[in-house]
Parts: C-alpha cells; structure tokens; sequence
C-alpha cells in the first residue's frame, strides 16, 4: 500500500525567530521529504511545498510515520491463474488454441449413415430394350458420437450416387434422380439414371451413395475428411420381359387363349 501526502504551502508558525545554531535541520536537508521539496525560512515562518510518497506502515497507515525508517519495498501484484485448457484445445497466450486431431475416413467406420431409398418404374417390371428409371434418394445426416475419448459430431452429405443394374453394367450420377412425372417425362422414355436391358431375365439391381463426410468437436466449424463413406441399398429385382404386337381380332376377354393373353 502507498500513500502520497500532497502538502501545499503549509505555513507553520513559529513563537520565535528561526536563526542560527539553534535553528532545526529541516526536513528537506535531512531527507525526510525526499529532498523534493522548497523551503521558504521568513524567520517568524517556515513555508514547505511537498508531494512525498511512502510505503504504508503494518497498521495501514500512511506517510512517513507508516514505515519509519525502512525502504520502501513495492507491492508484488498476485500472479494470474493459469488458463483451464481442453484436453484438444490448447493454450497459447492465455488463449484457447483450437489444435483437432487428425481425422481419416478409416476413423469414421463407427459413424454408418442411413442406406438411400430405392425404386425404379414401372415397379419391378421393365422392357427389353427399353428404358427403365431408376430413382435413389438420401440426405445430410448428422451423427453424434464419440472419437478419440472426445465428442464430435459427424456430417454426411451426398456426393455421388453409383446405380448397379444387376447386368454388369453401372451408372454414376450426381443425383438419385426423378420419377416420370416429376421430370414431366412419358413412360420408356430415357432419364439421367435409367437403363435399357438387353435381354430377357431376373436382375438383381442396387445403389450405393457415396458420402463426403466432416467433424466438428465442439467449436462451431466443420473440418472436411478426405474420402467417402459408402452406404449401399440392394436387393431390388427387376424382371425384364420382351414385348412384341400383333394384330388380333378379339381382345383377351373375348379369346383367352389369343395371342398376348
């Protein structure tokens, strides 16, 4: 603690003239005020200008009397308390430093997005030669979980849907593509993800949608991995049938045993 006493012209009065051997060593020879202040000596007056600053003394008092004699030593101010850091976020500065681990697609496999929806038209029948469509759909997800002994939340988001048509052959959209009447488009008629079969037969048709995916551990921002995550729906079969026209002259009602009936 310090405490400055500031005295400004203070006039002491005396009963006698201050001359000679008998006159007092003043406070500013004998250093009591630091040597900082003037001293006017009228002879039946003595005027001191002061600005003295001292330690306070143990009873917290100010001034010289507070610490009489001794140096005075500065007050030493009680050190910050270090910074709480977070196992993954460091502390640089007295600042939370964001320092993620690195993340690969290999660390993800416990994190499975939801398989993609599938159908095509018309509903498990298509036509030799003729195109049948195909329409996948899947959306963002976010997962929550734990990775590395930490919680994160994990997102996926479609990138690439590969259609397997059960005949070898396959297709690679950026969509999952869109009934007929959606796209405003008649049946048999070729789409973004539709298929012409070439022959006759049972088919075991599928698709798999391909994931980018990212994490976040809690600081609001997301950090992309490198990669994909798969997620495949199959199973769908399609039966392909060859049509051919002929002309009749009774319908099937009329002649169950026609041709076509």
């Amino acid at each position: 603690m310090y405490v400055t006493l500031r005295f400004a012209a203070l006039v002491v009065a005396t009963t006698a003239a201050v001359t000679g051997a008998d006159a007092p060593l003043d406070a500013c020879q004998s250093g009591g005020w630091g040597g900082k202040c003037p001293v006017a000596n009228t002879g039946s007056s003595v005027e001191i200008g002061a600005d003295y600053t001292a330690g306070g003394g143990r009873g917290g008092g100010g001034g010289s009397g507070g610490n009489q004699g001794g140096a005075v030593r500065p007050q030493v101010p009680e050190p910050a308390p270090a910074p709480v850091c977070n196992p993954v976020v460091g502390c640089r500065g007295g600042y939370q430093v964001w320092a993620p681990p690195e993340v690969t697609i290999s660390d993800l496999a416990a994190f499975t997005p939801a398989r993609p929806t599938f159908t095509a038209e018309p509903d498990g029948v298509a036509v030799r030669g003729m195109p049948a469509n195909f329409v996948a759909s899947a959306t963002e997800q976010h997962i929550a979980g734990e990775l590395f002994d930490h919680p994160v939340v994990v997102r996926f988001v479609p990138a690439a849907f590969v259609f397997h048509y059960g005949d070898g052959s396959s297709r690679t959209s950026s969509t999952g593509g869109a009934t007929w009447p959606t796209l405003g488009q008649a049946q048999f008629t070729a789409t973004a993800t539709s298929h012409a079969y070439g022959e006759r037969g049972d088919y075991a048709a599928s698709v798999t949608v391909r994931y980018s995916a990212s994490v976040d551990f809690g600081t609001g921002s997301w950090r992309d991995v490198p990669g994909f995550v798969e997620s495949t729906t199959g199973g769908y079969s399609v039966r392909v049938v060859e049509v051919h026209t002929a002309l009749v002259d009774r319908t099937c009602l009329e002649d169950p045993t026609g041709p076509g009936c």
